[in-house]
C-alpha cells in the first residue's frame, strides 16, 4: 500500500503541475481573470482557475491508485457537484444561497447515502453517543462550516494550500496508522494536487484556487474530519480534530464574532482575517503565510503532547489560547493601523500580486 501511496501523491502532483501553465495560458486568452477589489491584497488580473488543476491530479489519482469503496463514491460525487460549482462562480458570479444549496446537496449524498456520519463524541463535554437526528443534523452542520471555513482563508498566496496540505498531511498519517486504506489514497491525492498547485501560488502567484479548489478540497477535507472522529483512532479525537483545523476554524469564528459584535452579518465581507492583520503589521505575505503555517503545526503537535491529559483539560486548553490569540491578533493589527501615518495606511502597505 505504501508504493501506491506514493504513486497516488505523484501522479497527483505532477498532473497539477503540468496543468496549470496551459490552465493560466487559457485564462489569460479567454479573459476569465480576477479583478482586484476593496477585499484583495493583489493588485493585478490574475486566473482564479487552479482548483481545475487540483481536482485533476485529485481525481485521476484517487481512481488509478485507489478503489471506490467505503462511501468513497460518494465523496467523489459531492466534490464533483461543488466543483463545477465553484467553477461557474470563478467565471460568472453565482448567488450565495445556490452555492449554499449544491454545499447542502454534496453533504447530503455523504451523510445520507455514503452514511458518512459522526455518531458520538467520546464523552466530550458529557455527550457520549448520539440519537440518529442529532448525527445527522451534526455532520451536517460540521460539513458545512469546514467547507466555508477552508474557503473564507484563501486570502493570501498560498495560504489556503499551505492549510490544505498540514490538515490533509496530518488526517492522512492517522489513516495510514489505523490502516483505513481509502481515506489514506484521498489524503495523498488531495496533497499532491495541492502541492503541485502550489508551485505557482506561492507570493507573487500566476494562479488562484479559486472557489473550485477551496469549496471542493473544503468538503474533502470536512469529509476526512467527520471520518477522522468516526474512526476514534486515539482517546482525545475529537479536541485533536479541532486542533487539525485549528486555523481555518478560528480565524472563521473569531471574525464572525467580530462582525456580530459590531452590528454586521457574520457572512458580511471584510479585511479583518487573521491574514489581514499580519499583513497590517508590516509582515510580507510569504512571512504570514509561513507564520500562520508554524501556529496550525504547533497546535497540532500541541495536542498530540497533550494526549495523556483529561480530554477535558485539553479542549479548555485549546479554548483559552484560541480566545488569547482572537484578542492579541485584534490588537496587534488595531494598534499598528493607529500608529501608522494617514499617508500610510495598512491598505496601502499591502503588497501588490
Amino acid at each position: 500500500m505504501s508504493v501506491n501511496l506514493l504513486l497516488a501523491f505523484l501522479w497527483a502532483f505532477v498532473v497539477s503541475v503540468f496543468a496549470v501553465p496551459s490552465i493560466v495560458q487559457v485564462a489569460h486568452a479567454k479573459k476569465l481573470l480576477n479583478e482586484p477589489n476593496r477585499r484583495s491584497v493583489h493588485a493585478s488580473l490574475t486566473p482564479r482557475l487552479g482548483g481545475m488543476a487540483i481536482f485533476a491530479g485529485f481525481v485521476s489519482a484517487l481512481a488509478i491508485f485507489g478503489r471506490l469503496e467505503q462511501g468513497i463514491q460518494y465523496v467523489l460525487a459531492g466534490a464533483i457537484l461543488l466543483f463545477f460549482i465553484g467553477l461557474k462562480d470563478d467565471i460568472v458570479p453565482v448567488s450565495a444561497f445556490k452555492k449554499f444549496f449544491v454545499q447542502l446537496l454534496s453533504t447530503g449524498i455523504i451523510v445520507f447515502m455514503g452514511d458518512v456520519r459522526i455518531t458520538g463524541f467520546q464523552g466530550l463535554v458529557g455527550i457520549g453517543e448520539l440519537d440518529l437526528g442529532t448525527s445527522y443534523a451534526f455532520t451536517i452542520l460540521a460539513v458545512i462550516g469546514i467547507t466555508n471555513a477552508i474557503n473564507l482563508i484563501d486570502g493570501l498566496d498560498g495560504l489556503a494550500g499551505t492549510t490544505l496540505v498540514i490538515v490533509a498531511t496530518a488526517f492522512g498519517l492517522y489513516f495510514f496508522w489505523q490502516g483505513d486504506t481509502m481515506y489514506s489514497f484521498v489524503a495523498a491525492s488531495l496533497v499532491g494536487g495541492t502541492m503541485g498547485f502550489l508551485r505557482y501560488n506561492f507570493h507573487r502567484a500566476t494562479i488562484f484556487m479559486g472557489d473550485a479548489g477551496s469549496l471542493t478540497c473544503g468538503f474533502i477535507v470536512a469529509v476526512m474530519a467527520v471520518r477522522f472522529v468516526e474512526m476514534r483512532p486515539v482517546s482525545n479525537t475529537p479536541v485533536l480534530a479541532l486542533g487539525i483545523l485549528y486555523l481555518p476554524l478560528l480565524d472563521t469564528l473569531r471574525v464572525s464574532v467580530i462582525r456580530i459584535f459590531n452590528g454586521q452579518s457574520p457572512f458580511a465581507a471584510d479585511k479583518n482575517h487573521i491574514h489581514h492583520r499580519l499583513i497590517r503589521v508590516g509582515f510580507s505575505q510569504l512571512q504570514a503565510v509561513c507564520i500562520l503555517a508554524v501556529l496550525q503545526i504547533t497546535v497540532i503537535g500541541g495536542i498530540v503532547s497533550m494526549s495523556g491529559w483529561e480530554i477535558h483539560w485539553q479542549l479548555a486548553t485549546l479554548v483559552l489560547v484560541s480566545v488569547a490569540l482572537g484578542f492579541g491578533f485584534s490588537q496587534l493589527g488595531d494598534k499598528s493601523a493607529k500608529a501608522m501615518p494617514e499617508a500610510e495606511t495598512p491598505d496601502a502597505k499591502i503588497p501588490a500580486e
